[in-house]
């Protein structure tokens, strides 16, 4: 067979515009409402396993208490990419990064039912996925390694998430949020897998060393400290606020937080890019 000149379509290595990204994540948008529900769980599952999988390597990193701050902070973020990494390249349902559908719905290609619909899926599903791999990680005693230092920095990192304040949790939610959505944004207007790796690495990063709140990292983080610490786990910390109302003050005050900041990334590309329909 003859390619002709006319059937060779152009490559476009450039990332799209930002007008070309608003208009994407309203797409993406309806048929995130449109996915069947078993489909979208699954997704989520998927979802909240990646994340947990990019806490587990944070926590493993962070087990050498002789690394300086900066380089525990820095380095532990990268470890953490992971698991949008492993979300934006392989596809799975995430609910901080669902925030973007506000997009759609500002434009009214979505309704308001419809999208507190697939939020409610995918959260539950995310959690899902997160426990599964608590389990399997304790049962895989990763928390031993270093002479169970692995394990006193899992304890220790979900003591720190339950002991804030409601104002604090709020606003580091919105702040984490906001850099997800940003990474995710990045990741709708790229061409290739590579600029979707290195387009999150920054902002990712960036979160998780300032200590920023994530509803879906939390759902791992939180339940493997209290997994630790009812198995006798050591740690050097306070352990009183550990508790199942301390995991559902921190999950529903950050899961707040986190809609809020993704909403303001998406209305405000919505408010600049948005061309209505002629």
């Amino acid at each position: 067979m003859t390619i002709e000149p006319a059937d060779l379509q152009p490559l476009k290595p450039d990332a799209l515009a930002p007008a070309a990204i608003e208009a994407k994540a309203e797409d993406l948008a309806v048929g995130k409402t449109q996915l069947p529900a078993a489909k979208c769980f699954v997704l989520a599952v998927m979802a909240g396993a990646f994340i947990a999988f990019g806490g587990m390597f944070f926590c493993t990193f962070l087990g050498d208490a002789t690394l300086p701050f900066g380089v525990q902070r820095v380095v532990g973020g990268v470890c953490f990419c992971v698991g949008l990494v492993l979300i934006l390249c392989c596809g799975a349902e995430l609910f901080t990064g669902n925030a973007l559908m506000v997009t759609a719905l500002s434009s009214r290609r979505i309704k308001l039912g419809g999208m507190l619909k697939n939020w409610g899926i995918v959260w539950l599903g995310n959690l899902v996925g997160s426990l599964v791999v608590v389990f399997i990680v304790f049962m895989a005693q990763v928390a031993d390694m270093n002479g169970g230092n692995v394990g006193a920095v899992m304890i220790s990192t979900a003591v720190s998430k339950v002991s804030l304040n409601w104002d604090t949790l709020f606003f580091k939610a919105i702040l984490c949020n906001i850099l997800v959505c940003l990474a995710v944004w990045i990741g709708f207007g790229a061409r290739s897998t590579t600029d979707k790796v290195v387009g999150i690495l920054l902002p990712i990063t960036a979160f998780v060393a300032c200590g920023f709140e994530h509803c879906v990292a939390n759902m791992f983080f939180l339940p493997m400290g209290v997994v630790l610490n009812a198995a006798g786990y050591a740690t050097t910390v306070s352990v009183d606020a550990l508790t199942i109302q301390g995991v559902l003050y921190n999950l529903s005050t950050v899961t707040v937080g986190n809609a809020v900041g993704g909403a303001l990334v998406g209305l405000a590309y919505w408010f600049v890019y948005h061309k209505k329909a002629a």
